[in-house]
This record gives C-alpha cells, structure tokens and sequence, in this order.
C-alpha cells in the first residue's frame, strides 16, 4: 500500500487545517474535517513548527499569511521573485528579505513555519540589547565618539563579529538607543545629525494644504524614463533647506548628470510666493538646454508650481512623500551643504554672492562619478561658464 504523500497535499487542505489549528481545534479533528489521516496532520505540524497562538490583523505593510503562502506557491513554480512580489503587492527586497529569515534551516520555504517565526518575533516586549549587553554598549558608543554614524557602526559589528548574530544590530535599533540614553548620554554631539529625539518627516503640512497642492501636481511615476537614465543634461533636482527657527531658507538646485549645484537664497521666509519668484528668476538666467525639468519633493512652498513652470518652461514632478531616494542628487548634495550650513545656522545672513562662492567650491570638487571631471568641467559643453556669471570658476 502506498503512503500518504503529506508533503504534496493541496496548499488548500493545509491551510484549512492550520486555520482549525488556530482556532482551538484539536490535531485529529482538525485532520478528520480537512479528511486527512492524524498523522499526516502531525507531520504537517511538526514541519511547520509550533502553531500556538492565533492569528489576528495586523497592518497590511506586513506581510500576512496568505502572502507567505503566494510567495510559497511562486517558488514551488521556479517564478522569480520579483515576479511574485508584484503578484502580492510588496517590493521584491522585501520577498528577498522574506525568504532569507524565514526560510527552514534547510533552505525550504515553508509558508506557516515562516508565518509562525516572524510572529515570535514579533512578541512584545522585547529586552533591549543594549540594556543588558555591557560589551556591546561600550563598542557602539566607542565608535559614535569617532563620529561614526549608525549605519556605519552596524555594517561594521557584521564584518567584525560575523558569528556574534545578537550584535548584528540594525540602525534603528543604534539610533533608538542614542535616543534613549541607553548608549551614552542623549546630547546634541551624540550623532553627526545633532538631533537628541527622533523627528517627524515633512514639513508640518496641513491636510488642506497638501489637498491644494496636489490637486494639479505631477508626480514621479510620470517622468520619462531619459530622465531617470541622467542621459540628457536640464534634468534638475530641489528642494529648500531651513535654516535657524524655521525662518530663513536657500534651495539648492542639482543638475542630474552633471552634478552642478546652484543655491538660490531665499529672502522675506519660504512661502510659496517668495520660493516661487526666486526660483523664476533663476532659472530664467540659465539656457533652455539646462532647465528640462524640476523634480521636488511636497512641500507647501511649491504651491505656486504652476506658475513656476509657465515662467520657466519646466516641467515640475512631485517625489512620493518620506522618499527621499527619489531626489538622490539633491539629497546627497543637501549632506555636503551642511559642512557650511550646520543645522541652527541662521541663513539669512548669507548673501547671493556668498552663496555662488560655496556652490563654485562644491562645482570644483572632482566627482567620482564623472570619471573624476569636475561638475563646472562636465557642463562646459553645454553651458559656457564665462557667458553665466551665476556661476563661478577659478
């Protein structure tokens, strides 16, 4: 006689059984309802690990059971990942990463094994590392007086200590611990950033406010793929940077292939108004060539962006709220500001021409990726530096 193939049953029967299991059911008679023997429920239950809690919603940026079991089905098919991710709806690193944590340790996927580990987890609370490992402690706030940054200090405990997995900390868990005092005390020198609390992303925009503005707003996902490419120059980046009290503003503006960088001062606040007419009155000095097209994040000071692209003949796209990566140039280069803009700084007392000065330091900085050309050499060709006083060159 044959034996019962538990291993190749229906994902159907399975997951009926493991919802039985959840709900209270005993082991037989979750298998008699399924119509499978008890021990082939038995051996789908020690496959799968403990099954002792049940289940209840969470947040859909989580991944649910269901999504384990497509990702499950989608690999038992040989799809790729990425196909499989589009299928549930999440982003393909997120299936990857899915896969690696919570695959058997025989390199299998098993849907409710995977189900059952990141529920545990999951279980809170949870002790902080940093509250009872004195070792670890003192190695992290070590490297944070060195100005390493969190990012840095984690991908090093991996490199360093690749089998001390408890070590192997994520930035959020080094920035919530300097936060909290759990590392050394929380003071404006602790991080390179000076913030002592974790903020709020955005700018504190209103609800109508937001609804105003993206009304007629053209968002990202619309922006030809040449300009994500870098292959043509025009294709610009921006956004503000606030100074001291949330009262004075400069908006740093990159071109995308070249890297130049043009700062704008900000005079009379960072409404829409005033950041509307400085940046006309930029970008109207500059050639056709170089102002293609605005990319910008949602803030309430491009309210007037309509406006601004009728003045300029720019095309003007919105980046996705809390996605900073979408304006990689700009944030990037917003980073190398801040060695003449600290945070607090009051920049009101910068004048255009102090401005023009720190851009054309930055524009005369060798980049490796322009082979080493400089932003003022990779522009020449199609912006003759002696015809643009804007921007300097020694």
């Amino acid at each position: 006689m044959p034996r019962y193939a538990w291993n190749k049953s229906p994902q159907e029967d399975k997951r009926r059984y493991f919802e039985l299991i959840r709900q209270g059911h005993s082991g037989s008679k979750a298998a008699a309802t399924v119509g499978v023997p008890l021990s082939c429920g038995s051996l789908w239950f020690i496959d799968a690990g403990s099954m002792s809690y049940v289940e209840s919603p969470i947040s859909s940026r989580y991944l649910s059971q269901d999504d384990r079991i497509e990702i499950a089905d989608g690999l038992a098919r040989e799809e790729s990942v990425k196909t499989i991710a589009e299928r549930i709806g999440k982003s393909f690193q997120s299936v990857y990463k899915e896969i690696a944590r919570n695959r058997k340790s025989d390199g299998r996927y098993q849907p409710w094994y995977a189900h059952n580990q990141a529920h545990q987890r999951r279980r809170r609370p949870k002790v902080r590392v940093f509250t009872h490992d004195d070792t670890l402690r003192r190695l992290v706030a070590a490297k944070l007086g060195k100005r390493w940054s969190p990012a840095q200090i984690s991908r090093w405990l991996r490199r360093r200590y690749p089998r001390r997995t408890a070590w192997h900390v994520c930035v959020e868990t080094i920035y919530e611990a300097v936060y909290r005092g759990l590392v050394l005390a929380a003071t404006g020198g602790s991080l390179r950033t000076g913030r002592t609390y974790r903020r709020r992303r955005g700018r504190g925009r209103s609800r109508d406010g937001s609804l105003k503005q993206s009304t007629n707003m053209t968002p990202i996902a619309q922006r030809p793929a040449h300009v994500e490419s870098r292959r043509r120059v025009g294709h610009i980046e921006g956004d503000l940077i606030i100074g001291a009290g949330q009262r004075s503003a400069i908006a740093p503006l990159v071109e995308r292939k070249t890297r130049l960088t043009i700062l704008v001062a900000i005079r009379g606040g960072h409404s829409a108004q005033v950041v509307g007419d400085a940046l006309i009155e930029r970008f109207t000095q500059m050639p056709v060539s170089l102002r293609r097209s605005l990319t910008w994040d949602q803030g309430n000071e491009m309210f007037h962006h309509e406006r601004i692209a009728d003045a300029t003949g720019l095309k003007i796209y919105f980046a996705d709220p809390h996605s900073p990566w979408q304006r990689g140039s700009n944030e990037n280069t917003n980073g190398l500001l801040r060695q003449y803009f600290p945070k607090g700084t009051d920049l009101s007392g910068w004048t255009q021409d102090q401005l023009d000065e720190v851009a054309t330091e930055l524009n005369d900085r060798p980049r490796l990726c322009l082979n080493d050309l400089t932003p003022n050499q990779a522009v020449r060709r199609w912006w003759p530096l002696h015809d643009y006083p804007m921007i300097r060159h020694d």
